[in-house]
């Protein structure tokens, strides 16, 4: 059974950091491209940031560059999103998503490319 279950996720103050994880069952990893998605209420979900097969490629929302960092553990079969210097904009339920690849590709940033995606996590920033 393939599945994406994320975790990590919280109340945090504005100015603190936060670090979201996606364990994923069922796949190996290492053949997937991994995204991480939000939506806040009333908004349609966007694209966050991306991580290719070969971690050669990573793509960052102009909204998160320089705060947000993407990673990956193949051999734990697990996707990262360290969040810093968060504000209360990032307030969203954040999905993690993978999409099978062949390496050398760009991982997508649109959200229609992907296949697979969790449950998702809240996260609420806010004094």
């Amino acid at each position: 059974q393939v599945q994406l279950v994320e975790s990590g996720g919280g109340l945090v103050q504005p100015g603190g950091s936060l670090r979201l994880s996606c364990a994923a069952s069922g796949f190996i990893l290492n053949y997937y491209h991994a995204a991480w998605f939000r939506q806040a209420p009333g908004k349609e979900r966007e694209g966050v940031s991306c991580i290719s097969v070969d971690k050669g490629n990573t793509y960052y929302a102009d909204s998160v560059k320089g705060r947000f960092t993407i990673s990956r553990d193949n051999v734990k079969n697990t996707v990262y999103l360290q969040m810093n210097s968060l504000k209360p904009e990032d307030t969203a339920v954040y999905y993690c998503a993978l999409v099978r690849s062949p390496s050398g590709y760009d991982c997508p940033a649109a959200e229609d490319d992907y296949d697979y995606w969790g449950q998702g996590t809240q996260v609420t920033v806010s004094s």
